[in-house]
């Protein structure tokens, strides 16, 4: 659903372009078996006013931890300790040595969490934690129809799924394109899967909706190592040929999140089936102008000063715009370096100095580049056919005051008749109701798209396509 993932300077504080790959250490040998504490610990962080969920998993000789609210899942402990009461361990390659240090009382381990010189206290309690809740989550059975559906690009198979009202038709029908990063049909994140929320509200509005899994996810074959976001407009293109040969569809449109939001004009700038788009967080600007203004959004969010934050945007945009005009490897290295002092202070960890090289070999991947030097602004001026354009006020991973008016005016320049542009108050990236805006709120906050968006999306598509439908 997102953009590449921050490095977390902080547990709570994202505010840097990319996630540092870290080599694995050996894993060091307790100075006690762990067998007392052996098996899986639920409970939270207290970080800043906000509680992270953490789950810890001992084994009688290692560990893992898991922190569902920022998509970590299983890294591995390192420098696990238990002396007497006390257990002391380590996250395993990441910045900031963050560290935990707890007393064990029974079945409660409670104590302080340290990284990057602050603390916070935590707790943990024996025992598998609750599922957050995901109230907008459809529960079966659904007043429509299911079917299994799959597309070809060449040799990738595309797997999804369809919904469609009861009825003979035609309807309206979108295909879903998911964000950044390898996302199932659901473009679950978090425990939330906003776009089964999506679909499920749309085809009971009328609407026939095709979610599939990104190619290398799921049911889905093929691989992202050298794939660009060309490759991805493929993908979606092949599921506009499926829908174009059914006599139950009226009209074909796009609907795409994040990355997904500059797939979908390059699909519909040159496919005359395509009948509409909406673009939902989409980028207006390159990639390199959105990584700049991120990591400062990012940063303000995390709750870093005005001035710290335009030096992190100040480093970005050094390493970003070096990485576009092709610099050295050598070159990369030291503007990273640059850019996590800027986040880390001067002395930076050992591990996260191991991790530069990675960093840099993930900038020059073909994904990356591709990424950072397109401009949405070439395939939005082609576009003819009606688009609505939202983003939410909270958004830090594609800001809106620099997107949405840079989406509008490649729009309006290209003479498109039917162009709708919002604003929505108080919505993040994944469109729910934040507080901060922050990524680390996707995971604890309840509701997995907020009504408002649904419903102006559901209504705007209606007002435009329901009328030559056969509703349900």
């Amino acid at each position: 659903m997102v953009f590449p993932r921050p490095l977390v300077c902080l547990i709570a504080m994202c505010v840097a372009a990319c996630c540092l790959s870290m080599p694995l250490l050996a894993q060091p040998t307790p100075s006690e078996n762990l067998h007392r504490v052996q098996g899986q610990w639920s409970g939270a962080i207290q970080v800043m006013g906000q509680s992270l969920r953490v789950i810890v998993r001992f084994t009688e000789q290692a560990g893992t931890i898991a922190i569902p609210d920022q998509n970590a899942n299983g890294q591995p402990l390192t420098e696990i300790s238990l002396r007497g009461d006390v257990i002391r361990f380590q996250i395993q390659g990441a910045p900031g040595q963050p560290t935990f240090e707890g007393k064990i009382s029974g079945n409660e381990i409670a104590g302080s969490f340290t990284q990057g010189g602050q603390s916070f206290p935590f707790s943990l309690q024996r025992g598998a934690s609750a599922k957050p809740r995901r109230p907008q989550d459809p529960q079966p059975p659904y007043p429509y129809i299911e079917e299994t559906v799959r597309a070809r690009n060449g040799d990738v198979t595309l797997a999804g799924t369809l919904t469609r009202p009861r009825g003979d038709g035609p309807f309206p029908a979108v295909v879903l394109i998911s964000g950044s990063g390898p996302q199932n049909r659901d473009s679950e994140i978090l425990n939330h899967r906003p776009f089964l929320v999506l679909a499920d509200a749309l085809t009971r509005a009328g609407m026939m909706v095709v979610r599939y899994d990104d190619r290398g996810t799921g049911e889905s074959t093929g691989s992202r190592e050298q794939a660009t976001m060309r490759s991805f407009a493929a993908d979606a293109e092949a599921f506009v040929g499926v829908l174009k040969k059914r006599s139950d569809v009226s009209v074909v449109g796009l609907i795409g999140h994040s990355e997904g939001g500059q797939v979908a004009p390059m699909v519909a700038a040159g496919n005359d089936t395509v009948g509409f788009v909406v673009l939902l967080a989409a980028p207006g600007v390159n990639g390199a102008q959105l990584m700049i203004e991120q990591n400062r959004a990012l940063a303000l969010a995390g709750g870093a000063s005005v001035e710290k934050a335009e030096s992190i945007a100040q480093a970005a945009r050094e390493l970003f715009d070096a990485a576009t005009q092709g610099a050295s490897q050598a070159r990369l290295i030291e503007l990273t370096r640059a850019m996590a002092q800027a986040q880390l202070g001067e002395d930076l960890p050992p591990k996260v100095e191991a991790g530069l090289l990675a960093q840099v070999q993930s900038l020059q991947a073909p994904w990356f580049q591709h990424f950072l030097a397109s401009d949405p602004a070439a395939d939005l001026r082609r576009l003819t056919v009606p688009v609505l354009a939202l983003n939410g006020t909270k958004d830090t991973q594609v800001v809106a005051s620099q997107n949405l008016p840079a989406i509008e005016a490649a729009l309006r320049s290209g003479k498109n008749p039917d162009v709708t542009v919002k604003q929505l108050p108080g919505l993040n990236h994944l469109f729910q109701t934040a507080g901060t805006g922050g990524v680390e709120e996707y995971g604890q906050i309840e509701e997995t798209m907020s009504p408002v968006a649904i419903e102006l999306i559901t209504r705007w598509i209606r007002e435009r396509f329901a009328k030559s439908a056969n509703r349900p």
